[in-house]
């Protein structure tokens, strides 16, 4: 296939050395078929497939008419249109430039491979150049693919080309494929295969992240402008506190009508804290007008409640009305189903019968279930007025007005007592003015120092009883070393004096077992005691009710075996009682009580073991 392009490349180009009208396509074709490729560039025929042409595109324009071909690559023109249908394949053509020559690869290769497409690429890498292309020929071939803003030629056989548009690179990456043939000449270094790739730069991605966050910035905008269109509007700005203002609020408080509005702004000031000892009168009368509404809310609610017990009465005798209506229905079709009137009826008008009372039965049961269930709740409330457990729904319509004056005395009484209070309350801060007055800033002094000092005094005594109580447990805990250390150095030397006399007898009686054993029964005899003296000093009694159900089994059990048993065996019975419990906390809990359990060692040598005996009842025999 080089071959050939190459043969094809030198026909092509130098019309001076060939023997055929260059005019002439049937010199043309023949041309091409002994070189084993398809006719191309001839009258009537489009140098591209019209699937990549531009619309417009005259292929007329050719060899035969004398001018050099005109190319679709040209800046301006696309090259790469939208992706043609898949079951057409694209078919590649010979591309003329003034330097150079673009073949074509062989169609049935597979397409040229291409690595992932970076975020807003806009170079792209070109591998297999000729050795002797130089960059005004690169620029040439592929400024017909779109503006090139930078070439960065290697020395060796590739370079790299950046475009001022994404959509550049994708008509470069066309080329992948296509060999390169520089004039007519048959050298290796005027030839070369090229391979056009994505490349990866940081120009292009920072270009891109730019223009990412420029996006970004534009939604967060059409974001914002949405909310704030769809936000409703808001309250109202609350004036600021003024007399002028308060004397109009307080018309607004007695107008049932402008109420809502008015209780909103009074509120607002409340809060504000615009209540101060000029304006308290005022503002008390703007409460009690408010406190008046009182009333007025709980007729309201009176007469919403009379209304809405009217309602219930209508809808249950409406209610029913239709199950009257449903029970004569119910009525026709049992009576259109005895034998009278039944065996006159064909079978479909027997069937649609049957069906039409069955529906009708139960609806009616379904509205007598309602019913009765309004029925059922009215005597609930009837019984709940009997009792008389809520007072307030035995008030009547007709009492309402003696219970709206009784309400309209406490609620003057009341008026009147906070009115006193009031009073009172500026007495007493007048009396303290007075009092703060005469008191100069040297007595403030004194009283901030002795309090001062009061308190200094206070946290040093705290300091001083925390750090007796400190150094009182520190002599405790010394003490208690001492007695240990005494302890443990009495029973070292009975321990010796004892290793010592056991010497003495194996060194007498080497086979004498009985007497080993009467020797290590004692010496245990003399630990368990020492155990048991401490045991009863630290350990004073149980901890827990776990411990004594504890202490109850395993007794239970040693009471069994007469000999004793050892820690081990214990343990494997205790786990199937309780599997969380451990062989550590059994022992522990025998060694806290000597009077009831004692450890005793068995056997001599390689058998010697330790095994557990209860012996409460021999120290109950000895008391």
């Amino acid at each position: 296939f080089l071959a050939a392009a190459d043969g094809l490349g030198s026909i092509a180009i130098d019309t001076t050395q060939l023997n055929m009208s260059v005019t002439d396509p049937t010199a043309w074709a023949t041309a091409m078929n002994n070189l084993g490729m398809v006719p191309v560039g001839l009258a009537g025929q489009q140098l591209v497939a019209d699937s990549i042409c531009v619309p417009g595109f005259d292929p007329s324009l050719s060899m035969m008419t004398g001018i050099t071909p005109i190319n679709p690559m040209i800046p301006g023109m696309g090259l790469v249109p939208p992706p043609p249908p898949t079951d057409v394949p694209v078919v590649k053509e010979i591309i003329h430039c003034k330097s150079c020559t673009l073949f074509p690869p062989n169609p049935n290769l597979p397409p040229p491979s291409t690595r992932e497409r970076p975020p807003g690429c806009k170079t792209v890498f070109v591998g297999g150049l000729p050795e002797n292309a130089t960059e005004e020929i690169i620029q040439e071939v592929f400024e017909q693919c779109g503006d090139i803003t930078a070439i960065r030629k290697s020395k060796k056989n590739f370079c790299h080309i950046r475009f001022a548009e994404e959509f550049m690179v994708d008509k470069a990456i066309y080329l992948s494929g296509y060999r390169m043939r520089l004039g007519s000449s048959t050298d290796k270094k005027d030839s070369g295969r090229l391979h056009v790739d994505f490349a990866q730069a940081r120009d292009d991605f920072y270009e891109w992240e730019c223009k990412q966050r420029m996006l970004a910035r534009e939604e967060r905008h059409r974001r914002k402008m949405e909310e704030d269109r769809l936000r409703p509007p808001s309250p109202p700005a609350i004036m600021h506190y003024s007399e002028h203002e308060a004397a109009l609020l307080a018309e607004k408080l007695k107008d049932d009508s402008k109420f809502s509005e008015a209780i909103t702004v009074l509120l607002t000031w409340i809060e504000r804290g615009e209540v101060n000892r000029r304006s308290a009168n005022q503002f008390y009368s703007m409460v009690q007008s408010a406190n008046s509404h009182v009333r007025r809310l709980m007729n309201e609610k009176a007469a919403h409640e009379q209304e809405m017990e009217q309602a219930k009465e209508s809808f249950k005798n409406a209610l029913t009305g239709i199950l009257t209506q449903f029970e004569q229905i119910v009525a026709v079709f049992n009576a259109s189903t005895r034998q009278k009137a039944w065996d006159h009826f064909s079978k479909a008008q027997r069937k649609n019968i049957d069906i039409w009372r069955k529906h009708s039965e139960e609806l009616r049961n379904a509205h007598s279930e309602q019913l009765m269930g309004i029925r059922r709740e009215e005597e609930m409330e009837m019984s709940d007025d009997d009792s008389g457990d809520n007072p307030s729904k035995k008030l009547r319509v007709d009492d309402s007005a003696l219970a709206a004056q009784a309400y309209a005395l406490k609620e003057e009484n009341d008026s009147l007592r906070w009115q006193l209070d009031a009073y009172r309350n500026e007495v007493e801060l007048l009396k303290q003015e007075k009092g703060q007055l005469f008191r100069t800033e040297e007595s403030l002094t004194k009283d901030q120092q002795l309090q001062f000092l009061q308190q200094t005094m206070q946290g040093m005594q705290q300091q001083l009883l925390s750090i007796q109580e400190e150094l009182n447990n520190k002599k405790s805990e010394l003490e208690q070393a001492k007695e240990e250390q005494t302890h443990t150095q009495a029973m070292l030397k009975v321990l010796q004096e004892q290793l010592k006399s056991t010497k003495e007898l194996a060194e007498i009686n080497e086979h004498d077992e009985s007497q080993a054993n009467e020797i290590n029964v004692l010496t245990v005899a003399l630990v368990n005691q020492d155990r048991e003296k401490n045991s009863e000093k630290r350990n004073p009694g149980l901890k827990s009710e776990k411990e004594a159900l504890l202490i109850g089994i395993i007794s239970t059990f040693l009471h069994v075996h007469p000999f004793g048993a050892n820690i081990e065996y214990l343990w494997s019975y205790m786990q199937q009682l309780d599997s969380r419990i451990s062989a550590n906390e059994i022992e522990m809990l025998l060694t806290r009580l000597p009077r009831m359990f004692k450890q005793e060692f068995t056997g001599v040598g390689a058998t010697l073991e330790k095994r557990w005996k209860f012996c409460a009842f021999e120290g109950i025999k000895t008391v």
